[in-house]
C-alpha cells in the first residue's frame, strides 16, 4: 500500500513537471492539485494552523473547482502531502502560469490571502509566503496589493461582531 501511495505522488510530482502535454482532465487534476498546494502553504506558514484556515482553503478550492466531496478530501490529502515533501513553489507556479489567465492567477493570490485572513491575523511567514508566489506567478505590485485589499474587506465582513 505504501509503495502504491508513493507511486501516486511520484506520478503527480512529475505530472506537474508536464502540465502542458498532458490530456485535459490530467491537466486540470495537476491545475488543482498545485493551487491546493499553495493554500495549504499559506497555511502551514502560520505556527498555530486555525480551522478557520482550513475551512478558508475548503472554500477556496470549492469556489474554484467542481469537485465532489470525496474528491475534495483526497486532493486535500494529496495536498498536504505534496506541501509538506516541496522544496520550492516554482513547480506549481509554472503550471498555473502557462494555464491560467491572468484574472485567475490574481484569484489564486486573493484566495491565499483569504487563508491568511481566516483567523483574522496575518503571520509574517503567510505574509512571505504569499509575496513570494504572487511573485512567481508574475502578479503585479497593483493585483497583489488589490488582491489583499479585498480579502482584507471580505475577512473583516465575515468577523464576528463584538457586543
Amino acid at each position: 500500500m505504501l509503495r502504491n501511495l508513493k507511486d501516486l505522488f511520484d506520478q503527480l510530482a512529475r505530472s506537474l513537471d508536464t502540465a502542458a502535454s498532458q490530456p485535459p482532465a490530467e491537466r486540470e487534476h495537476t491545475l488543482q492539485l498545485a493551487t491546493a498546494v499553495l493554500l495549504v502553504e499559506v497555511m502551514r506558514a502560520d505556527p498555530s494552523v486555525s480551522e478557520a484556515e482550513c475551512d478558508a482553503v475548503v472554500r477556496a478550492l470549492r469556489g474554484k473547482f467542481a469537485l465532489a466531496e470525496d474528491e475534495l478530501a483526497r486532493l486535500l490529502d494529496l495536498a498536504h502531502e505534496t506541501a509538506r515533501t516541496a522544496y520550492d513553489y516554482q513547480r506549481f507556479t509554472s503550471s498555473l502560469n502557462e494555464h491560467f489567465s491572468q484574472e485567475q492567477k490574481i484569484r489564486v493570490v486573493e484566495a491565499m490571502w483569504e487563508v491568511a485572513y481566516a483567523d483574522q491575523r496575518i503571520d509574517p511567514n503567510e505574509h512571505h509566503v504569499i509575496s513570494k508566489v504572487a511573485g512567481l506567478l508574475h502578479v503585479t505590485h497593483g493585483e497583489y496589493i488589490g488582491a489583499k485589499l479585498r480579502a482584507q474587506e471580505a475577512a473583516q465582513s465575515s468577523a464576528p461582531q463584538g457586543d
